[in-house]
């Protein structure tokens, strides 16, 4: 593990113009400056603006790609590349397509405006005007399309300006043939306003949509849909859908949306499903068990399949009643079956006692398969049982006391947002327990932001500091003994809030990661207490946690065929995790004679003989992902490599996505027949369509924690303290300055790739037993 760095933050002033400044933030480390991607995180060293431009365009070539950035940026940044290109050739025309433009304004607009003044009424005039200058727009976008930057702004402050003129001689002429005709000034400004309309409507979209997002708006709340909807790529591609199809298009009704439309997401689903199913005899697929307790009580079990591809919605099962091992172990085996007990590797489920037998069973049934439960489950109740250490509950009601101040004032609260530019103190993440510890992360990165606001005579100016809580809360954040803890705490935890972001992550496949980054998790306790009394405290609530997954045959197979890891692991390490892979071997692969060939072709991966050796795959390494990579330099070892990319190819923990319930209750409690099947088959396009958008959509959203599908999970941070009564007025939440939001701390994209190298620590690994 290296030294932190430590960068201080600089402000990018308003003469960096280039649009690529928007999407970074500067820092500087002594003299260097150095930019950050607001998206991946990614910091360069060197390569200026341009090369972020890249980065961002997704250009590859001169370094790596940005997985994260949203698709408007990407096309933006691809457009400014291109359009910069040709920048050179082009700019020495500029004053000529000036000209040229000026020329075809005279020529085209103002004849077709006044030839027509005399002959026909107002109306005609100005419809006449609007599709003149529709013509000269439109041959001016085509023309924008083969131009640079430069020149496609400088055109376009140019033509509004000679666009503008030209209404206003519009306008003259209109005035003289009115005045001839007697005609009221009041006549003639009305007309006025509809020139200047009809060429907005040319030149593009009102940018005036407050009545557009005002419907929207109604909607959403008439229904009572969750306001996250929006972030729906489904919510995006219905507006863009509708915005094309023109005036003429009308709204499905209920009766189409229940029948032919649902009938029509039905196959389209079932299509995707199958394609997926088709690559499961190469890539196997895990079988993973989600428990759901609706609002109404009902215990519902969703059954999910995932490999490499991706993951899919199998079934929805009401077991509400029967959450007994008997039950449970024929529903997991019913699903195996059906998928087809060669393409299941694993059955990952909660880690209740009732599974844990439900699973023995299951292995029993089937030789050929492991169970195992949710890695992110077992994360969860190690933060759960660090949280109940007495030292680290007392930091959290510290730190909660501030928090339920500061969210339950719209005054205080939008001063804390100005002072840490848009970010909230509370971060929430996958529960309760490693919501309390990712809060405390984000105290420390606030620290300075924090402190300067409450010692600011802003603050001193605030009514809210001399109330209780505001008193308190300047007592905490001026005490060093707090800050000491939440960094120890950060020290200890930071890295397990790495691993559950492994476990859960869409954009790679866990299998390969998750060893190592329990590895790395107790390197950082052992480092951050050094005694092996204070550290072995948390090391056992680590063990007692973990102990089926760290020596789970798998887990340990993914470590040792992940060649990011495997070739810095020392030899007596090895020989232990190599154990577990001949335990996937043995049960993974039946045949005997098989079996063989793997064990001869390990020697060549050990050695890294033939293509394993060559200076591309030393330095794919790092860059591919571990299945990739022996699919790419696996040729020589054919059967280890089909092995291991079946292995690598595997998730470690459930899901995480909405869900919503509405239907999953209706179906459970009706008992008619018909209305069961259609709601199963919602229920089905519903999973499927979350699922594949999931793995779909790279774009992060970072939540207000105060939004209506935030507040489960951090409502013991934002509740009112016991003492605290708000006045009258003062929790208006429409006060709250939303436009704070330029530099947001996000986690990193990839824990994955900032596990490193290195496995040199026999304690580490020896998990509890002497060395």
């Amino acid at each position: 593990m290296g030294s932190i760095i430590r960068l201080e933050e600089v402000p990018i002033t308003p003469l960096k113009r280039d649009p690529a400044w928007k999407h970074v933030q500067m820092f500087k480390s002594g003299k260097k400056e150095q930019l950050k991607c607001i998206y991946c995180l990614k910091l360069f060293n060197g390569g200026g603006i341009y090369r972020v431009k890249e980065h961002l365009a997704c250009k590859k070539g001169n370094g790596a790609v940005c997985t994260h950035v949203p698709k408007d940026v990407r096309l933006d940044m691809q457009q400014c590349l291109e359009d910069g290109g040709s920048r050179k050739s082009k700019s020495k025309s500029g004053n000529k397509q000036k000209k040229q433009k000026k020329q075809k304004i005279e020529e085209e607009v103002m004849p077709m405006v006044s030839n027509q003044v005399d002959e026909v009424d107002d109306e005609v005039v100005h419809a006449h005007a609007a599709e003149g200058m529709g013509k000269y727009v439109a041959m001016e976008k085509r023309k924008s399309q083969k131009d640079d930057e430069q020149i496609m702004v400088s055109n376009q402050v140019y033509g509004n300006h000679e666009v503008v003129h030209a209404g206003e001689r519009m306008s003259m002429n209109l005035e003289m043939t009115k005045k001839s005709k007697l005609v009221h000034s009041t006549d003639i400004d009305s007309d006025s306003e509809a020139v200047h309309e009809a060429k907005k409507n040319a030149l593009g979209p009102k940018k005036n949509d407050n009545h557009i997002k005002m419907a929207i708006g109604r909607f959403l709340y008439s229904v009572g849909a969750p306001f996250d909807a929006v972030n729906s790529i489904y919510f995006k591609q219905m507006v863009d859908v509708i915005s094309s199809s023109g005036s003429g298009f009308e709204c499905p009704s209920q009766r189409e949306l229940c029948g032919r439309v649902l009938k029509n997401c039905v196959e389209e689903v079932k299509i995707h499903v199958d394609r997926c199913r088709m690559k499961w005899g190469r890539t196997g697929c895990s079988i993973l068990v989600d428990q759901l307790t609706t609002e109404a009580g009902r215990v519902l079990l969703n059954f999910f399949a995932c490999s490499s591809d991706g993951i899919i919605c199998l079934k929805t099962f009401d077991a509400t009643g029967i959450l007994v091992p008997a039950k449970l172990y024929e529903l997991i085996r019913q699903v195996v079956e059906e998928v087809g007990v060669g393409q299941v590797l694993q059955v990952i489920t909660p880690g209740e006692e009732q599974y844990v037998v439900a699973g023995k069973w299951l292995t029993d049934t089937f030789p050929t398969l492991f169970w195992s439960p949710s890695a992110a489950y077992c994360i969860d109740l190690i933060f759960e049982d660090f949280g109940n250490l007495e030292w680290i509950s007392i930091v959290i009601e510290q730190a909660r006391s501030v928090t339920r101040f500061v969210y339950n004032s719209s005054a205080v609260l939008s001063m804390v947002r100005r002072y840490t530019l848009g970010n909230d103190i509370v971060d929430h993440t996958f529960s309760h327990s490693s919501t309390n510890f990712s809060t405390i992360k984000r105290f420390v990165d606030l620290k300075q932001k924090l402190q300067a606001m409450v010692t600011s005579q802003e603050w001193m100016d605030c009514p809210y500091s001399k109330k209780t809580e505001g008193l308190e809360m300047l007592d905490i954040l001026s005490d060093q003994v707090f800050w000491s803890s939440c960094e120890m705490i950060a020290h200890l935890t930071v890295p397990l809030l790495g691993v559950l972001r492994i476990a859960t992550s869409e954009s790679r496949p866990a299998m390969g990661y998750i060893y190592a980054g329990i590895y790395r998790a107790k390197e950082a306790i052992k480092k951050a207490l050094v005694k092996r009394e204070d550290y072995m405290v948390y090391w056992n609530i680590i063990h007692n946690r973990w102990e089926k997954l760290w020596n789970h045959p798998l887990h340990a197979a993914g470590f040792y065929l992940n060649p990011k890891f495997f070739y810095s692991i020392q030899g007596d390490m090895q020989t232990e995790i190599l154990s577990r892979l001949f335990d996937c071997i043995e049960r993974l692969v039946p045949d005997s004679k098989i079996q063989d060939k793997i064990v001869k072709e390990i020697s060549l991966y050990k050695t890294a003989a033939g293509d394993f050796g060559r200076k591309m795959a030393i330095r794919a390494r790092n860059n591919l992902l571990p299945s990739e990579w022996w699919s790419t330099y696996g040729g020589s070892c054919p059967n280890l490599s089909r092995l291991s990319i079946r292995i690598l190819g595997q998730t470690c923990s459930l899901p995480i996505c909405k869900r919503n319930q509405n239907s999953f209750q209706q179906k459970v409690t009706t008992g008619n027949f018909i209305v069961s099947q259609h709601l199963s088959d919602l229920a089905f396009v519903q999973h499927n369509l979350q699922l594949s958008q999931m793995f779909t959509s790279k774009e992060q959203t970072l939540s207000d924690p105060s939004f209506f599908n935030s507040i489960d999970m951090v409502e013991e941070w934002i509740r009112p303290g016991d003492l605290f009564v708000e006045e009258k007025g003062s929790s208006d939440w429409m006060v709250l300055d939303p436009s704070v939001n330029s530099t947001l701390i996000r986690p990193s994209n990839d824990e994955a790739e900032e596990l490193g190298e290195g496995f040199d620590d026999l304690e580490i690994f020896a998990y509890g037993k002497d060395v």
